[in-house]
C-alpha cells in the first residue's frame, strides 16, 4: 500500500509526433502509474488478508460453553446436606464447616474434550481451605488434571495451583496469583484436553500448557477415561503458607458457589482405552493442536507477572530440567 506521506509528481511528456493521435500523455501516464500502484496495492491487500486468514485458522479459543443445570452432568458424592441448590439447580453452593466439607463428580467419564466451570471462591478469611476442580482417572497409575484454589487470610491474594499427573506421577506443581478478586463475582476456569496438549484457561486466558511429549519419554494422558470432580475441604496442614496458617473455624461456613457445569467431551466407559470419535470432534482439529501467537503472549504475561512457583525452575527438586519444560515453554 502506498505510503500516504509519499509526494505525487506530475510527469509531462512532449506532444505526440502523430498529428491525429490524442497526445494527452501528461494525464494518461499518471493514470497508468496510479493503476499499477492500485493493482499492486490490491495484490498486497489480498496477500495480507490470506496471511491473516492463515494465522487466524492456526489456533483458536475453545468453543463457547453452554450453561446447563447441575444435575445434567453432575451428582453429589459426599456430605449431600452441605450442597445447596439455587435458581432451579443452575447454581449451587458447597459449604465447609468444622465437621465436614463436600463435593461432587461428573456422571460420565471422558477421554478428551473441553470442561468448563464458573466459580466464586469463599470470601473473607479462607486460610487453610482448598477449593478443587479437576479431572482424574480411578486406577492406581492414575492420570489427573488439577485446579486447586488455596485459601488466604483476608486481604491476601488467592493462589491457584495447577498440577498434571501422568501414569501415577505428579509433582508438576505451578502456582500463580490471580490478577482479580475471585470471591467478588464468577470467573471461568476450564481445561482443553486433546491428544496434542492440555491447556488450563482462566477467563479464556491460557495460564498453563502441558504438551504431549511422549517422544521425549514423558507420559501423557491418552487412554484412561477421567471423571470431573470438585470439592471444598480443609487442608490447613499445607494449603496456606505451607500449613503455618490454620483454618479459623469462627469464620465458617466457608462457601464456594458454582454455575455453568459445561462438559463437551468424548464420553467413554471407565474401561475404554480410546475415543470412538477420535479425530472427528472440534477439539481434535488443527487449530486446537497448539496455541497461537496471541495466546502464547497472554501465557507469557501470566508467567512473567503472576507466577510464584514453577517446578521447571526448581533446581532443588529437579537438578536436571524435566524433559517437557522446554516444549511447554516453561523456561
Amino acid at each position: 500500500m502506498q505510503n500516504p506521506k509519499e509526494k505525487k509528481t506530475k510527469v509531462t511528456l512532449p506532444s505526440s509526433p502523430f498529428p491525429h493521435h490524442n497526445s494527452n500523455h501528461s494525464l494518461s501516464l499518471p493514470l497508468c502509474v496510479a493503476e499499477r500502484k492500485m493493482a499492486s496495492s490490491q495484490q498486497w491487500t489480498l496477500l495480507l488478508s490470506l496471511v491473516l486468514m492463515v494465522s487466524v485458522t492456526m489456533a483458536a479459543p475453545p468453543k463457547r460453553p453452554v450453561f446447563v443445570p447441575f444435575g445434567r452432568n453432575y451428582m453429589p458424592t459426599w456430605a449431600f446436606d452441605h450442597i445447596k441448590y439455587f435458581n432451579g439447580g443452575n447454581e449451587i453452593q458447597l459449604h465447609l464447616d468444622k465437621y465436614t466439607g463436600t463435593g461432587f463428580q461428573s456422571k460420565g467419564s471422558y477421554l478428551f474434550g473441553h470442561f468448563h466451570m464458573q466459580i466464586k471462591l469463599p470470601p473473607g478469611d479462607s486460610a487453610g481451605t482448598v477449593t478443587a476442580f479437576y479431572l482424574s482417572s480411578t486406577n492406581a497409575e492414575h492420570d489427573e488434571i488439577d485446579f486447586e484454589f488455596l485459601g488466604n487470610r483476608t486481604g491476601q491474594p488467592f493462589i491457584l495451583q495447577t498440577n498434571v499427573f501422568t501414569g501415577g506421577k505428579g509433582d508438576r506443581e505451578q502456582r500463580i496469583f490471580l490478577w482479580f478478586d475471585p470471591t467478588k463475582e464468577y470467573h471461568s476456569y476450564s481445561v482443553l484436553w486433546n491428544l496434542y496438549q492440555i491447556v488450563f484457561f482462566v477467563d479464556d486466558i491460557p495460564i498453563r500448557v502441558f504438551k504431549n511429549s511422549k517422544d521425549l519419554g514423558v507420559k501423557f494422558p491418552f487412554n484412561q477415561p477421567m471423571k470431573l470432580y470438585s470439592s471444598l475441604w480443609n487442608a490447613d496442614d499445607w494449603a496456606t503458607r505451607g500449613g503455618l496458617e490454620k483454618t479459623d473455624w469462627s469464620k465458617a461456613p466457608f462457601i464456594a458457589t458454582y454455575r455453568g457445569f459445561h462438559i463437551d467431551g468424548c464420553e467413554a466407559s471407565v474401561q475404554a482405552r480410546f475415543c470412538a470419535t477420535q479425530g472427528k470432534r472440534w477439539w481434535d482439529q488443527k487449530e486446537f493442536q497448539d496455541l497461537d501467537a496471541y495466546q502464547w503472549r497472554r501465557l507469557r504475561w501470566v508467567r512473567q507477572k503472576f507466577t510464584i512457583y514453577n517446578y521447571c525452575t526448581d533446581r532443588t527438586r529437579y537438578p536436571t530440567l524435566p524433559a517437557e519444560c522446554k516444549r511447554d515453554r516453561d523456561i
